[in-house]
């Protein structure tokens, strides 16, 4: 069973990503950023990387840091004006999450992708592996969408699906969506003080999308609860659990683990077991492998497939790709993800892990196929 309660979701999450807007970190008033309420949100995450979490930002507000910079009071209708804004305000909020986490002597890092990222399969694998080395460091990747470059027609739009995408893509247990609202109303409750306050959204329903109300366009940010929702179907469908929670008191994360209201979307399984389930049910491989006796009884105990263990390859396959895994008398017992393309991996197999780097002149992964990319057949 899912876990069903807020503190529940947060206290068995080994992975987390939190999502931050614009118009929680910068005052729309003032243009500046909320220095002493983003000391209190850095605070928090201190805390639960302390206790073992990884934690990943999706951080709004290049965009908003930039505009009184540039002579903007609102965000500029031409796209390469609000380009011009996020480029200045970009190394703001950069700055602004570094000076923080040094007070608790942690490392940060700037990560910036566009929808292309998302998109091309060997980016994709880039930038999921560029983030899980950065977590295995302990370091905290602070994510945002390339302002920059993006284009109108080509991009994410919010940093809600954005959040979403990247949950999914690198097996986050949990996202929190911090809000200026303690979750899902019936209704906008700033307008209706009779609204109906959703705790628990186990499925998301044409109903419970027609809630969530249009997109406003008049804040700093550019979601709304309509991006959060269909944030929530994202994040499910990756194995997922998400959080609406309020995020405009100081130590927001702090606030829910003492039981402060937000709405909870749990998810019915793991990323992991997504994960897996998608790979089986993949059916276009692009190569075979052929293992020896060792490497096929690793992969019984849970083991990952490495060079060594490999005798043959054969297919036109990258990085990425489906391979097919046999074993010694021909018989298929499994398949996964490949780590290297046909080329690099006819050039390693038969060969140890330690010494793949020497052989292809750059450092790559240890598993030829890691096991959280394989599925036994």
């Amino acid at each position: 069973m899912p876990p069903l309660t807020v503190l529940e979701t947060i206290s068995e999450a080994r992975r987390l990503v939190i999502k931050i807007g614009s118009a929680l970190l910068v005052d729309d008033e003032a243009g500046g950023l909320r220095s002493s309420w983003l000391t209190s949100v850095v605070d928090d995450i201190a805390a639960l990387k302390s206790s073992g979490v990884d934690v990943i930002v999706v951080s709004s507000g290049a965009v908003a840091m930039g505009l009184s910079s540039m002579g903007f009071t609102t965000r500029p209708s031409r796209l390469e004006d609000a380009q011009a804004a996020a480029a200045v305000g970009q190394i703001r909020l950069a700055q602004a999450y570094q000076s923080r986490f040094e007070r608790h002597n942690m490392i940060t890092a700037q990560v910036l992708l566009t929808l292309e990222d998302m998109e091309d399969r060997p980016r994709y694998l880039n930038a999921r592996n560029t983030i899980n080395a950065l977590a295995e460091k302990g370091a905290v990747p602070v994510i945002n969408e390339n302002d920059t470059v993006a284009t109108q027609e080509l991009r994410f739009g919010d940093n809600d699906r954005l959040a979403a995408r990247v949950a999914h893509m690198v097996g986050a247990d949990a996202l929190i969506l911090l809000s200026d609202i303690d979750g899902l109303f019936d209704s906008d409750p700033h307008v209706n003080t009779d609204a109906t306050f959703f705790e628990v959204v186990k499925d998301i329903t044409p109903e419970i999308e027609a809630m969530a109300g249009p997109c406003p366009i008049s804040t700093p940010g550019s979601g709304g609860m309509i991006t959060k929702v269909a944030a929530a179907k994202i994040a499910l469908a990756g194995g997922c659990s998400m959080i609406i929670a309020n995020g405009t008191h100081d130590h927001p994360i702090q606030r829910l683990q003492n039981g402060g209201r937000a709405t909870l979307f749990p998810a019915t399984s793991t990323p992991l077991a997504v994960k897996k389930r998608w790979i089986r049910g993949m059916m276009a491989p692009k190569g075979q492998l052929r293992l020896d006796a060792g490497a096929m009884n690793a992969l019984k105990k849970g083991a990952s497939l490495l060079p060594a263990g490999v005798t043959h390859a054969e297919g036109d396959f990258d990085r990425g790709d489906l391979v097919e895994i046999y074993s010694q008398d021909g018989g298929l017992v499994a398949q996964g993800l490949a780590s290297y393309n046909a080329n690099d991996t006819a050039q390693i197999i038969g060969h140890k892990s330690a010494d793949v780097s020497a052989i292809l002149g750059y450092a790559g992964r240890a598993a030829l196929v890691h096991r959280d990319d394989m599925v036994m057949l």
